[in-house]
């Protein structure tokens, strides 16, 4: 598919103070190569300021940088969704495994976000699930709502259940898993959010629904909103999930990533959210089918 191209803008910071745009560049993208940067320079495609940038320019705290990306073909994404609830305030939906809930990394148009506003405009997403994520995705309809909704996301008054396939047999039959997750060094990626003993204070319980002889399925009930924090946690305690190209089994991420780190191939479905209306306080219990391939043999 391809879009219609897009502008990204950001706010030079202070700590960038000084740095040549080009560096800048090379340096907080780095899934793009120096060279590949100057030759968007070459083409055109950023200004600073609103001027159209060399690259050789000396940054200065409050700059606005532009980059207006040409049209480009976008990785294929699956181009449907189930509808699990609909009033006037809320949206709930069952997002499909491969379909990124907002744009980036490659996608614009094949996204969770456009799909679901061509049929309801006002709707935006309360918070979002990775592209290898199924499940359950709420969006507001209005900011009444969705202010309420922000303001009680990662407090028990909501409450969010997955489950997840993971790899090797669990001992125990519930895990209460505290490990800290922040920000780490890599490589490949510059930083990702992995296990961290400084990092900021996590919680999941994790409980055992099924084993096999090389697996386990795991009920997971969030108590805080980390980045990742499914995969990190259950890894972290020697169970990351089947297929996940990211994380080893510390909760630390892979050096020698197997592929890129959104593309999935882990099992992990977002099935039960439970909360009070944001408006009229009623009861809302939302459930999405759990896909059949937690189902198949693995």
């Amino acid at each position: 598919m391809l879009n219609r191209g897009y502008a990204f803008t950001s706010i030079i910071s202070g700590k960038h103070h000084g740095q040549t745009l080009l560096s800048h560049l090379a340096s907080l993208y780095p899934h793009s190569t120096s060279q590949a940067w100057q030759q968007r320079l070459n083409n055109g495609e950023l200004t600073l300021n609103g001027a159209i940038a060399t690259g050789s320019e000396s940054l200065a705290s409050g700059q606005t940088l532009v980059w207006n990306r040409p049209p480009w073909i976008e990785p294929h994404a699956p181009q449907h969704f189930e509808l699990l609830f609909e009033d006037a305030h809320l949206l709930a939906v069952n997002k499909p495994v491969g379909l990124p809930t907002l744009p980036g990394g490659g996608f614009l148009e094949n996204t969770l976000l456009r799909l679901v506003q061509k049929q309801f405009p006002s709707a935006n997403p309360v918070h979002r699930l990775g592209r290898g994520t199924s499940g359950i995705v709420l969006f507001a309809k209005a900011p009444r709502a969705a202010s309420a909704l922000f303001a009680n996301w990662n407090t028990p008054i909501i409450q969010k259940i997955y489950r997840a396939l993971a790899q090797n047999v669990a001992h125990h039959d519930a895990y209460d898993i505290l490990t800290p997750i922040g920000l780490v060094p890599h490589p490949r990626l510059g930083s990702v959010w992995a296990a961290h003993p400084n990092g900021k204070p996590s919680r999941s319980l994790a409980k055992v629904l099924s084993r096999t002889t090389s697996t386990t399925t795991f009920e997971v009930s969030l108590h805080s909103g980390r980045p990742h924090q499914i995969r990190i946690h259950l890894a972290s305690i020697g169970h990351p999930l089947v297929g996940d190209p990211l994380y080893g089994p510390t909760g630390q991420p892979l050096e020698n990533l197997p592929g890129l780190p959104g593309d999935g191939g882990y099992l992990l479905h977002a099935q039960f959210l439970k909360l009070l209306h944001p408006i009229t306080g009623e009861q809302i219990n939302l459930e999405a089918p759990v896909p059949p391939a937690f189902s198949a043999p693995h």
